[in-house]
């Protein structure tokens, strides 16, 4: 009976997309209206590409969201080496920014066909790819079915199941067992996220630890850094990085009130979403704060109190100027954000203290003291103010998380080490193709 429902359920599903689909376009039209899709690229949503497939093997990899692309990318880096074409999907503009930011053109970037039969069957005869990748939970039903029609092998990396998908998923035990059957492998984050999956139906499984802790900082253009960096100068200054709505103000009073102790203090914001800075500043403006912005290129001087980083692309250069870094999306109930990059460039990290989304990356990162967790814009403010006057205090967070991230490392070798069986056929495949393209 589970059985039959579970069919029956995909089927529906398979003709409801194929309903709908011509409906759909009033829905990607009204996205890109609020910056939510690339309007110059919506084709690419319904699987139409204005790109060649290149020749020989090509390898699919799929992150939704900006946390997860940047997952993928040195595994990415890994890939490439050996020799094979990628092409990247993602979903968000975001994300699409930090493909072009850490990658370059030595991937094939495209937006994600939507998860409709004609949009996906569209995009894979298109591409034909030999290996799809997918990042941590993006178990789309349409996708991955029809992955398993055409027998191309699906394979999910830096798996996560959180409480409530896995909650939802058990509801539906036969729905989750027909789509996870069409995975090669799921290797997760954790071996808690192994056991859902494998309760599930996935198999096999095996566990890696988080790819997040595996890649680099961003890249900068030194030439400029250093120049702003000049314009600084000596000035005492502290970055509130990835901030979401409400917390630039919250910055904004922390930079008031660290000024009575620190006159020429600066602080620096860099909002997650970087078209916000006609908004942002306004709302400092209006506080008395003279705001200079990296999209204006403004000089900073004397009388600059806060550097709105909000050029995209710029990523790396704002990570670099600052030895403390607070990580928006943690005051205000957003889950907190991926600390990793400053920690990597040696920065003392300060937090709020709803960090649920990346709980595995904090835990560790508070076992060692690599991280200072506040309550509210107050007790931020005196902690900023004491690592300011405290240049040992801040070295002493800043080796906890150097060496909580030590620990962390090491599942990118355990993910290439598990994708092996896929990947080296399609290396030999992709000699034998250069081979026989010299001999002609």
């Amino acid at each position: 009976m589970s059985e039959r429902w579970a069919r029956t359920i995909l089927a529906t599903y398979r003709w409801s997309g194929a309903v709908a689909y011509p409906f759909v376009g009033g829905y990607v039209a009204w996205r890109a209206t609020r910056g939510m899709e690339d309007r110059g690229r919506h084709r690419e949503r319904y699987g139409r590409s204005a790109i060649d497939r290149p020749d020989g093997p090509v390898v699919w990899v799929h992150a939704v969201n900006d946390s997860e692309t940047l997952a993928v990318c040195a595994l990415i880096g890994r890939i490439l080496a050996l020799g094979i074409n990628i092409v990247l999907t993602t979903g968000t503009v975001s994300s699409a920014r930090i493909a072009r930011e850490r990658l370059g053109d030595r991937v094939i970037h495209q937006y994600v066909p939507l998860d409709l039969k004609p949009a996906v069957g569209r995009f894979l005869d298109h591409w034909a790819p030999d290996l799809a990748i997918i990042a941590e939970s993006e178990i789309w039903p349409m996708t991955i079915l029809e992955l398993g029609d055409r027998r191309i092998p699906v394979v999910l990396v830096n798996g996560r199941m959180s409480d409530r998908a896995f909650a939802g998923w058990r509801r539906w035990p036969w729905l989750a067992e027909a789509l996870m059957e069409n995975l090669s492998i799921a290797i997760t984050q954790s071996e808690k996220d192994a056991e859902r999956f494998r309760a599930l139906g996935a198999r096999p499984v095996a566990v890696s630890g988080n790819l997040k802790t595996d890649i680099d900082p961003p890249p900068v253009d030194e030439l400029e850094l250093r120049r702003v960096m000049s314009q600084i100068g000596e000035r005492p200054l502290w970055s509130a990085l990835l901030t979401h709505p409400g917390e630039e103000a919250a910055a904004g009073e922390v930079q008031k009130l660290i000024m009575a102790r620190f006159p020429g203090a600066l602080t620096i914001i860099m909002p997650r979403d970087p078209s916000r800075g006609d908004a942002i500043e306004s709302e400092l403006s209006a506080m008395g704060l003279n705001v200079v912005r990296r999209s204006r290129r403004d000089k900073i001087t004397g009388k600059s109190h806060v550097l709105l980083c909000d050029q995209p692309g710029e990523s790396g250069l704002c990570l670099r100027l600052s030895d403390i870094a607070f990580f928006g999306g943690s005051l205000l109930g957003k889950g907190g954000e991926n600390p990793i990059d400053a920690i990597a460039l040696g920065a003392a990290v300060l937090s709020g203290q709803d960090i649920d989304y990346h709980r595995e990356i904090y835990q560790p990162l508070m076992n060692k003291g690599g991280v200072r967790l506040v309550r509210d814009k107050e007790m931020l403010a005196g902690a900023v103010n004491y690592l300011l006057r405290n240049e040992e205090a801040r070295r002493k967070i800043a080796d906890g998380g150097a060496a909580a991230l030590k620990g962390m490392r090491g599942a990118l070798d355990l993910t290439v080490r598990s994708l092996e069986p896929f990947i080296h056929p399609l290396v030999v495949k992709a000699r034998l193709d250069s081979g026989s393209k010299h001999r002609r």
